[in-house]
């Protein structure tokens, strides 16, 4: 019997990008749900689970970088984008059966570095697949296919969390990898073998390899990027917007995980919670969408991101009451007693939870969508997508370490406060009216999308990232006054250190010759901020020295050169905001 192609119709369509998404949400479920839970159950400290969810997190942060990528190296016999998602389907399943025999948490280190392959390929998936809907989609079908794909996602995290919790119990938890790696096939071999993409329009043929195309790509991709996150207010706070926590964040991330595991939840309880707040999740994410197109996006939003805070702060004095205040390792001899009235008071928070987290997802992407410059929609888009995945990176990684450090009611109340800041952005987020806009040719859905504060924008963006980098020397040197808060001040500092990389980047295909050295060194200073993140692994890399090297002298000189990196950055940085950057004014090309 040959299989239908979705694409052919509306409901056939609306079912393809339902199925797409639930493949990658499974792995992310898998990831944050079955697998930190299986962690903790083996006495992983919640510091190493939680920066094992931030960089699973991580490729989706850079997965803007794909874009070129897929656009340039397609295939037509394929599809441009179909061939992408067969490859990308085919490469997830197999690094993850890659991972079956490897031993946790004994190589916990090799099997996180498979799995960051492994959602690499994920988020180069979702590239293809968002450019997939983009092109396929009919417009009147956009806003239920967004809602549809959301929810898609959500039930993929299911499956890859409670569905590979209950299997667990009968297989162990290694044959599982079969069982995710089988689903993600399932919907390749029933749902993008049958498609039949419809051919795009004629390339033209660019001198040079497509590899250069790729790179000359990637610099549009930049300068388009850079001029819609800064042309307008509603655009640049689009971007603070993306970059701070979506609300309140610990109960959607391995905080809930461990807790879980330290309450003396069964395998099979973990995963009904996580199937009940998938499915009510998923519910609420449809409904969060349908009552912000009738009564606004910013209202609503206020509304649910409020609202993520209060089972937080609910199980947080909970967790005091009865005086859960510390990790509590799963295999110490006489583990205290978990009080019944806690672990309901688990339940209704984390469900609680999921309803507001769901009513959030489904109003968030529409307002990222309402301050989108459509002339460069998804460039910018995908821009916003993947600073949010940074936020859901760096949030995981600072509690995980929080939690060692403060206990658990310490770091909920440190989210639920800090999830609350991105309320203070909303006013932002609308389209401006801009008579310079319209003066300057721009017209319909364009007006509105640049203004002329757009230079100064910039400089004053180039000023704080300046002053941050050179306020990492006096950090290092009286590192010690941070306490317990010092790897979390350390990965505040590593997100500067990714923004200024991506301003001195961006910064210099805006500007072109106009930035002079300053904008040309930059380029290879930006390089070496990304990789400061080495300072967390001097002590294993100084392992790896010959013997009769001094360690301690080595650690000492690449701390002073990475202090070195930090400061030419800063004075890079600004420098660049002493530039006119003239080129940001409406109008400019």
């Amino acid at each position: 019997m040959r299989l239908p192609n979705l694409l052919a119709t509306k409901n056939g369509r609306l079912m393809a990008f339902f199925l797409l998404y639930v493949t990658e949400g499974i792995p992310l479920g898998f990831a944050a749900t079955a697998v930190a839970t299986r962690l903790r159950r083996l006495d992983v400290g919640p510091a190493e689970i939680g920066a094992f969810v931030g960089s699973f997190y991580l490729p989706w942060a850079f997965k803007w970088a794909f874009g070129p990528v897929i656009d340039v190296f397609s295939s037509e016999r394929l599809g441009r984008r179909r061939g992408w998602i067969l490859f990308t389907q085919v490469a997830m399943a197999l690094t993850l059966l890659s991972t079956v025999m490897l031993d946790l948490p004994a190589q916990l280190g090799l099997f996180t570095i498979i799995l960051l392959v492994h959602n690499t390929f994920g988020a180069m998936q979702d590239v293809a697949i968002d450019a997939l809907a983009c092109s396929t989609l009919q417009e009147n079908e956009r806003g239920v296919a967004n809602g549809m794909m959301f929810a898609g996602a959500t039930i993929g995290s299911m499956v890859g969390g409670s569905g590979v919790m209950f299997l667990s119990g009968y297989t162990g938890f290694q044959p599982t990898f079969f069982f995710v790696a089988a689903c993600i096939l399932a919907v390749t071999a029933f749902v993008v073998l049958p498609m039949q993409e419809a051919p795009g329009p004629v390339r033209e043929r660019v001198a040079g390899s497509k590899l250069a195309q790729a790179g000359r790509e990637m610099r549009v991709f930049a300068i388009d990027s850079f001029r819609s996150f800064l042309g307008s207010s509603g655009a640049f706070g689009g971007l603070l917007f993306a970059l701070l926590p979506a609300g309140a964040m610990c109960l959607g991330l391995a905080l809930q995980s461990n807790l879980a595991v330290e309450l003396g939840m069964d395998d099979d309880q973990v995963a009904a919670l996580n199937f009940y707040s998938s499915i009510l999740g998923a519910a609420f994410c449809v409904l969060g969408g349908y009552l912000s197109d009738r009564w606004g996006r910013r209202r609503t939003l206020l509304v649910y991101m409020a609202l993520m805070s209060v089972p937080v702060f609910y199980l947080m004095n909970e967790l005091t009451r009865y005086g859960w205040i510390m990790p509590v390792s799963t295999t110490v001899a006489n583990r205290p007693q978990v009080p019944a009235a806690l672990l309901t008071a688990f339940w209704i928070a984390t469900l609680a939870y999921s309803v507001f987290q769901g009513l959030m997802y489904g109003a968030r992407s529409a307002i990222m969508m309402d301050v989108t410059n459509p002339a460069v929609a998804a460039t910018q888009f995908t821009a916003y997508m993947a600073l949010m995945n940074l936020a859901i990176s760096y949030s995981a990684t600072w509690q995980g370490i929080a939690i060692e450090a403060w206990g658990y009611p310490t770091t909920m109340l440190v989210d639920g406060i800090f999830g609350l800041a991105c309320l203070l952005v909303l006013p932002w987020l609308k389209r401006d009216s801009d008579a310079a806009a319209v003066e300057a040719g721009q017209s319909g859905s364009a007006a509105g999308f640049a203004d002329a504060l757009g230079p100064k924008r910039a400089r004053r963006l180039a000023t704080g990232l300046g002053l941050l980098c050179l306020a990492w020397v006096p950090s290092s040197i009286w590192s010690e006054v941070f306490g317990a808060g010092k790897p979390i001040v350390g990965t505040l500092f590593t997100v500067i250190f990714i923004a200024s990389a991506l301003f001195l980047l961006a910064g210099r295909a805006v500007l072109g010759d106009a930035g002079g050295r300053t904008a040309r060194l930059g380029v290879w200073v930006a390089p070496l901020l990304i990789l400061l993140y080495v300072r967390y692994y001097l002590d294993v890399i100084a392992s790896w020295l010959p013997a009769g090297v001094d360690t301690a002298s080595f650690v000492a000189g690449v701390n002073n050169t990475m202090l070195g990196v930090a400061v030419l950055a800063g004075v890079l940085l600004l420098q660049l905001g002493a530039q006119p950057w003239k080129q940001m004014e409406v109008g400019a090309r």
